[in-house]
């Protein structure tokens, strides 16, 4: 199969209904190629692949636009990032692809309504580090990510090292404000995302992007973010991923300054310069100790599902005892958990890398049969 034809199965199957990164991986393991797998995937209605027209004209968009479109077969594929669990099977890149060739890396990420004092520190911190020769990852989001870009774009003369890793197509700017800065990355670095061409912001893509932001490096650094931040997600990754991870310290009650405080008390290195980072990434010992979880409970049945249940009684349920085999729907599981939206998002998406969990149709997830 050549490397075009490898391409055009691989868009098709990534893209189909009820595949992700864990089943991709499943049915081309099961049918020999991606190229198979499509064909089989092509004979029941469950999947619906992307048809043979539309995976061209990806490709040939891709081309107009100056996107590289790169499988995890292919040579300028990030290292780190095939080398965690499920990556995704197709990455788009737009910018400098030796950008992706990088030694060493670190991904900060914070708040995005970030202090004056908190945007500094992402700036400068992210400064020192390209300056080291290291590549700085981000989501290009407002505040701490969007500081960190420009810190690390303005060292070594303006040729620093950044990557961002978007919740978007890489052809759609978000948030808008942020368009000079996107220019700015495609020169001195480049923008990566594993969402088609067009894909637009939605709050189910991030907890994604944050995934593969934790891949992208060795250690995440957190700048300025509450208990209920998404950097927390990041950082969970990475954790999960055994990466290192640094926090700048906060006022202490202040509101963005739990979450990161919250790190540095299970763990987190504090981090005040560069130097307390660079040291650390050359040591291979584990010193991170996990957040502690509540223990869980015997998974349990709920047969007929009762609207008077108050949330508390979920709070400790194994999330996959509430997800049938038929499907549940996404809101349904919000709120029969009482967690927020972005952490069932993110438990599902955890579930879904380890295989557990696909998607079906209509905002519903499925236990794998």
């Amino acid at each position: 199969m050549s490397k075009i034809e490898e391409l055009t199965a691989c868009l098709r199957l990534i893209n189909a209904q009820n595949v992700g990164p864990a089943s991709f991986y499943r049915m081309v393991n099961e049918f020999g190629s991606p190229e198979t797998a499509v064909a089989m995937a092509e004979r029941t209605e469950k999947y619906r692949p992307w048809s043979l027209s539309r995976a061209k004209e990806e490709i040939e968009t891709a081309k107009k636009l100056k996107v590289s479109i790169l499988t995890y077969n292919d040579d300028e594929y990030p290292y780190w990032l095939k080398n965690s669990d499920n990556p995704p099977p197709i990455i788009y890149v737009r910018g400098n692809l030796d950008a992706l060739n990088y030694n060493k890396a670190v991904a900060v990420v914070g708040a995005r309504a970030a202090s004056a004092n908190g945007r500094k520190a992402a700036a400068k911190l992210a400064y020192d580090l390209a300056e080291k020769g290291i590549c700085v990852v981000s989501g290009m989001a407002r505040g701490i990510d969007a500081s960190a870009h420009m810190g690390a774009m303005m060292a070594k003369d303006g040729t620093g090292c950044t990557v961002a890793v978007l919740g978007t197509g890489v052809d759609v700017v978000y948030p808008a404000e942020n368009r000079d800065l996107y220019k700015n990355i495609i020169v001195n670095g480049c923008v990566i995302s594993e969402f088609p061409l067009g894909t637009k912001a939605s709050t189910q893509n991030f907890p994604r992007r944050n995934r593969i932001i934790a891949a992208m490096s060795e250690g995440i650094l957190v700048i300025e973010a509450g208990l209920q931040s998404g950097s927390l997600i990041t950082a969970e990754w990475a954790m999960k991923m055994h990466k290192k991870v640094f926090a700048v310290p906060g006022t202490p009650g202040e509101t963005r300054s739990q979450g990161v405080n919250q790190l540095i008390k299970h763990g987190a290195k504090l981090v005040e310069n560069a130097q307390d980072i660079i040291p650390v990434l050359d040591d291979d010992s584990s010193w991170f100790r996990p957040i502690k979880q509540t223990p869980k409970q015997k998974v349990l049945v709920f047969e007929n599902k009762n609207d008077n249940l108050t949330k508390q009684k979920f709070e400790s349920v194994d999330l996959l005892s509430l997800i049938s085999v038929d499907g549940t729907d996404i809101d349904e599981l919000v709120r029969l958990s009482g967690r927020p939206t972005k952490t069932v998002v993110a438990q599902i998406l955890e579930l879904e890398m380890l295989g557990l969990v696909e998607r079906l149709a209509g905002n519903k997830v499925a236990l794998v049969k």
